[in-house]
């Protein structure tokens, strides 16, 4: 190994693949591995995501087929074979997804040929050949994605031009990811739009299935999801926007609205009407607490997403002087980085800060710690908590990962998540 990193934020793509089949109702994962990665991997994500995980099955109630020195040696697809069948008899699934460990795929167990063989059978039996080594948890998200365009989506579904998707919102990697898909839901269905959200609303591997049949896909990230959207417009001939960053605030929220109301070719007096609603609905609010408002100069450590959301509400909406910005996911395209830049400096009401791409939990708190400038208030991850406490910095729990409190729908995205992040704002001065 050339190098350490100190507490990484995720685990491996296993973890990611995980918490996403999780998160989606009535699916069951059915790892081909080692002993102890069906608790590990939930750990890494689930387990740093408020507290909550998944409801149907997750940690040591995974089925997993616990390959020791035996299937090392002699190969485990014959106790794959059982492990999914016990699944099949036990779990009442929607559908199965065999998923494989660093064992198996060093190895290389043939799991696509023992997932078919049940599949043949009519038992809805998908298999996901990556094995954790092959990358993080956010690459996990893909993968996935990759795999229901490949095996699960149906082509020829009829279109129906109220119907969008909602891509870019990674379950328990975004420890808000409820009340965001939530949140984005409510505001999309006044404007007369059914919302797939895949996460949420008990939806469920037939909603996935159909999917196709949307008229656009909109992918609420600065970087994610590039590969899988541009696969499913050259299959399904549905095309994409991108959203640049969570939207925090009435600023965003409104240039979101109009953004997929352009795309969807929605009526602009519709579209006014709803951000008129909304924005007298908030700005009605913050209207009575005008007595308590206090400058502030910040730092912000969180992934893309919500590093670009919070800074821009705080800087725009809120004229709070934003100091340093840090990426704590990895980003590897240059484009993403430039982005991501981009929709962080260009600011409204305030000079640029710093933006820096840290994911080693030394090298942000050194960065944190050598700061020049003065920070009076901190958004990040339990990480984080320490280092605020060492500075004497106010500290917003915001990010990934989320250890100290319980989150169910939860949200600081939107209009009405705005409210809730500004409360916290003044909730522990």
């Amino acid at each position: 190994m050339s190098a350490i990193m100190e507490n990484p934020k995720g685990g491996c793509v296993l973890a990611g693949i995980n918490s996403v089949l999780g998160a989606i109702n009535k699916v069951c994962p059915i790892y081909h591995s080692g002993p102890g990665c069906c608790m590990q991997t939930t750990a890494a994500d689930q387990g740093q995501s408020g507290h909550k995980s998944s409801c149907f099955v997750s940690g040591v109630s995974l089925p997993s087929s616990n390959m020791l020195e035996k299937e090392v040696v002699f190969g485990g697809t014959k106790k794959l074979r059982t492990t999914i069948q016990g699944a099949i008899d036990i779990i009442d699934a929607d559908a199965y997804f065999v998923l494989t460990g660093c064992t198996a795929g060093i190895i290389g167990d043939d799991v696509v040929s023992v997932a078919n063989e049940f599949s043949t059978k009519e038992h809805p039996i998908y298999a996901i050949e990556t094995p954790g080594f092959a990358g993080d948890s956010n690459l996990g998200y893909e993968i996935v994605w990759n795999t229901m365009i490949d095996q699960v989506i149906e082509e020829n579904v009829s279109k129906d031009e109220t119907l969008v998707n909602i891509f870019g919102i990674v379950p328990y990697h975004d420890p808000f990811w409820s009340g965001t898909l939530e949140e984005i839901d409510r505001i999309l269905s006044k404007l007369g739009l059914k919302v797939n959200t895949f996460f949420t609303k008990h939806q469920n591997i037939e909603d996935i299935r159909k999917c196709s049949g949307a008229a656009l896909n909109i992918i609420v990230n600065p970087w994610l999801f590039k590969g899988p959207a541009r696969k499913f417009e050259e299959k399904f001939g549905v095309p994409s926007i991108r959203i640049p960053g969570l939207f925090v605030g009435a600023t965003d929220t409104s240039r979101f609205l109009r953004q997929v109301g352009e795309a969807l070719g929605i009526d602009n007096s519709i579209v006014e009407a709803v951000i008129s609603e909304e924005e007298d609905y908030v700005y009605s609010y913050l209207g009575q607490a005008i007595g308590v408002v206090s400058w502030k100069r910040f730092a912000v450590v969180a992934d893309a997403n919500n590093a670009v959301g919070f800074t821009r509400y705080l800087a725009n909406d809120y004229s709070f002087s934003p100091v340093l910005v840090i990426i704590s996911e990895p980003i590897f395209r240059s484009e993403d980085k430039e982005r991501i830049i981009h929709e962080i400096e260009t600011l409204e009401y305030a000079s640029p800060p710093k933006v820096l791409f840290l994911t080693d939990q030394y090298e942000i708190n050194k960065a944190i710690r050598d700061e020049e400038k003065d920070i009076t208030l901190l958004v990040g991850s339990s990480n984080e908590r320490e280092i605020a406490l060492e500075k004497d910095i106010q500290f917003i729990l915001g990010a990934f990962p989320v250890n100290e409190r319980l989150i169910f729908n939860r949200t600081y995205a939107g209009y009405r998540g705005s409210l809730t992040f500004t409360e916290d704002i003044y909730d522990n001065n």
